[in-house]
């Protein structure tokens, strides 16, 4: 069994290491005790986020992440999943909510991750009082108190 994840930024600058990066989901992965994984986790611009964002889910404009699960349901099988993230979009929601760039990038590597695994959380404001917002923030302090 092994994690393999992938990081890499088109033509847009990330405030946060690759290994950093890759530090963040193999944690959010380990707290649900995946150990056999491959995540691609791409930084990409507003304009391809938003193309993303229109194609795949019917919404317009851009988002700060969107995910894609590949995985068998099967207990024990593979986790495979995208991760796409728009780090604008993650600068403008750390100025609105006055936490920094970095610890809000590394929120949204572990949200990402929550959903590739299969869990999801409703569109309203309730969204951050969800099962999967609760287990993010929790996932997400053990990683800051351990960088």
């Amino acid at each position: 069994m092994s994690v393999s994840i992938y990081v890499c930024a088109r033509d847009v600058r990330v405030a946060l290491a690759a290994a950093r990066v890759e530090a963040v989901a193999r944690a959010a992965l380990a707290s649900e005790r995946v150990r056999d994984a491959m995540l691609s986790i791409t930084f990409v611009s507003n304009t391809a986020i938003a193309r993303l964002n229109a194609k795949h889910l019917g919404h317009r404009g851009a988002t700060d992440v969107i995910s894609f699960g590949f995985r068998d349901a099967g207990k024990g099988s593979a986790v495979i999943g995208d991760i796409y993230i728009a780090p604008a979009v993650a600068r403008a929601n750390a100025l609105e909510h006055g936490v920094p760039v970095r610890e809000e990038l590394a929120r949204l590597v572990v949200h990402g991750t929550l959903h590739v695994l299969g869990y999801d959380h409703a569109e309203s404001d309730a969204r951050t009082t969800s099962p999967m917002w609760k287990r993010q923030e929790r996932v997400l302090a053990r990683v800051l108190a351990s960088a």
